[in-house]
């Protein structure tokens, strides 16, 4: 099966370095993070460059993968990328990263489910009735998303094709 190229979806301030771990797995196609310092330039430049710059990252990708911490479901820009993934009929799927342990912090606590804030225009019903968040085994984390990420990419994108 080929690599898939995804979008990761974070809380950038809070869980960059668990991201950082996600990323280093290496099941899927490598695409560069943003440096902190390109996003403070990107963020000073207001919502259109921040818009453009997600739009853009995202255009060629299959899957929106959402790094769920502590606060990713209180962040505007991981609910615009969530958006914008499924309406842009990419996969979407949720992974708890609270236990993936961080240099600075530790584990922290788990976040609501991103997916729960967004609702369908139609039937009212929460986008987390479709789309799946995984919380991986808490005793090694990230060995079990290790193992199930690419599948778990998979799986996303064939509910979005099939909704």
């Amino acid at each position: 099966m080929a690599k898939r190229q995804v979008f990761y979806s974070f809380y950038f301030d809070e869980d960059v370095m668990r991201v950082q771990q996600i990323r280093n797995i290496g099941v899927i196609e490598d695409n560069k993070p943003v440096s902190p310092n390109d996003w403070e330039e990107i963020r000073k430049n207001g919502t259109p460059a921040i818009e453009k710059w997600i739009d853009d990252n995202m255009k060629y990708r299959s899957c929106v993968v959402v790094l769920v911490g502590e606060k990713t479901a209180s962040r505007p820009w991981v609910l615009y990328e969530i958006n914008k993934g499924w309406n842009d009929k990419k996969g979407v799927v949720g992974i708890y990263i609270h236990n993936i342990k961080c240099a600075r912090e530790g584990i922290s606590k788990q976040g609501p489910n991103p997916f729960d804030q967004i609702k369908f225009t139609k039937s009212g019903a929460a986008l987390s009735s479709v789309v799946k968040c995984y919380n991986p085994n808490s005793n090694d984390a990230y060995n079990d998303i290790a193992q199930n990420l690419e599948d778990w990419i998979e799986e996303a994108i064939t509910i979005r094709n099939n909704a």
